[in-house]
C-alpha cells in the first residue's frame, strides 16, 4: 500500500488514517479547519476542488452519514496517493477521486448535481515568490491550474439552487473572493476569520456562500489557534476531535 517515502498519518477520528509522502506537499491545518466548517445533511452529494491526498473528502467522510464525495485533482500523483487512502479506510463507496482540471470538471461530474462543493484551492499568483524546480508544491500552492475566478465558477456550475460553498482563503484575497461569488450568483453567508494568536492579524478566511442566496452576510467571532503558551486553544483541540458536521 506504502510506496517509498510514504507514511500512514492517524487523523484522530475514527481509526482514519491519510498516506503522506515526506518530501511532498502534506495538508495543514486549513484542510483541517474547512472540513469542520463544512456543515452537511445525512445523503448530500459533496465535492472537493483540487482534493490533493484526499484529506477534505475523507474528514467529511469520517464525520457525516450516507454522504457521496467526488475529489477533484489535476496530479497524477496525488490522485494515486488519495485513492490508496480511500482503500485504506475502506471509503470506497463513498469517497470516488476523479483525475482531471477543476476547471470544465463540470462536464465530467454534471450541472448543478451537488449539495455542496469545497475548496482549499492555491492561496497566491504565481508570480508571488514562485519557485520553478518544485513542481507539486507549486501547484498546491500557486494559482497555475485556475485562480479564484475558476474556483468559484466551477463551484457555480456543480452546485444545485440553494447550494453551499465552502472555501478556505488568506485574507488578502478577500475583495477578490466577494466579487467572484457575487458575480456568479454566490451569496456570502458566513465568513469567520483564523488568527495565530489573540493579539494577531488574521492568516485564514473561512466562508460559506449559498447559490442564489439573498444579501446577508454574518461575520462569525474569530477563532484563535494558540494560547500564549503554544498551545492550541481549546476550539482548536475540539475541532481535531470533533465527530460529526452534521446539521441537526
Amino acid at each position: 500500500m506504502l510506496k517509498e517515502g510514504e507514511r500512514f498519518d492517524e487523523l484522530n477520528i475514527k481509526n482514519m488514517v491519510i498516506i503522506q509522502h515526506k518530501d511532498k506537499f502534506k495538508f495543514g491545518m486549513d484542510a483541517v479547519l474547512l472540513a469542520n466548517f463544512v456543515t452537511a445533511k445525512r445523503g448530500d452529494k459533496i465535492v472537493d476542488l483540487g482534493c490533493g491526498n484526499g484529506i477534505i473528502p475523507i474528514l467529511i467522510a469520517a464525520k457525516t452519514k450516507d454522504t457521496i464525495i467526488y475529489g477533484v485533482e489535476i496530479q497524477k500523483e496525488m490522485v494515486d496517493m488519495a485513492e490508496r487512502s480511500v482503500r485504506v479506510n475502506h471509503l470506497e463507496d463513498r469517497i470516488k477521486i476523479v483525475e482531471g482540471d477543476v476547471r470544465g470538471i463540470e462536464k465530467i461530474l454534471g450541472h448543478e448535481k451537488f449539495d455542496i462543493v469545497t475548496s482549499n484551492p492555491p492561496y497566491m499568483p504565481p508570480y508571488a515568490g514562485f519557485e520553478k524546480k518544485l513542481v507539486a508544491e507549486n501547484i498546491a500552492r500557486y494559482e497555475l491550474y485556475g485562480g479564484i475566478e475558476d474556483f468559484v465558477k466551477t463551484a457555480y456550475k456543480l452546485l444545485k439552487f440553494g447550494g453551499k460553498f465552502f472555501l478556505v482563503h488568506r485574507p488578502d484575497r478577500l475583495a477578490d473572493i466577494i466579487y467572484f461569488l457575487r458575480k456568479y450568483s454566490l451569496e456570502p453567508k458566513k465568513l469567520r476569520f483564523v488568527q495565530p494568536y489573540v493579539d494577531s492579524k488574521p492568516n485564514l478566511l473561512l466562508l460559506e456562500a449559498k447559490k442564489g442566496a439573498q444579501p446577508s452576510l454574518t461575520v462569525l467571532p474569530p477563532l484563535f489557534v494558540y494560547e500564549k503558551t503554544g498551545e492550541y486553544t481549546e476550539e482548536v483541540k475540539a475541532i481535531y476531535s470533533k465527530e460529526s458536521l452534521e446539521e441537526e
